[in-house]
């Protein structure tokens, strides 16, 4: 099955040899996004502030691959400080997920000087 690339222009730069998304049939995969804006500068010092640039990144994904939040059925991310940070991280993800509830993993990890990475599996057209 054909796999289509998804790397938004106005998406963070890349980290490494991966990219931001890619699209097979009608899933859309997104890599692990954590809070960088389009210039590659860190945004924001607090888990809700690095949530909020996280979730645009991973939305920007999935709005080229013609997905969007409301399509997401899978979520894994990964907190810094699980038990200071998950109230604040919870906070911000019930609201931009709205009453939709995609499956998700949350998980305490070691990550590179910032606070919160999600990556996300999502329908094209799912209607939701």
């Amino acid at each position: 099955m054909h796999q289509q690339i998804v790397n938004p222009a106005d998406g963070a730069p890349h980290g490494g040899p991966y990219s931001h998304g890619i699209r097979v049939g009608d899933l859309v995969f997104t890599a692990g996004q954590g809070p960088f804006d389009s210039t590659g500068t860190m945004v924001g010092d607090d888990v809700a502030t690095q949530t909020e640039a996280v979730l645009d990144n991973i939305e920007r994904i999935l709005r080229e691959a013609g997905s969007g939040l409301g399509d997401v059925v899978r979520v894994t991310a990964h907190l810094q400080d699980l038990h200071r940070d998950f109230a604040a991280y919870n906070e911000v993800y019930a609201r931009r997920f709205g009453d939709h509830r995609p499956c998700r993993t949350t998980v305490g990890s070691t990550l590179g000087g910032f606070l919160v990475e999600i990556d996300a599996v999502a329908v094209v057209g799912s209607g939701a």
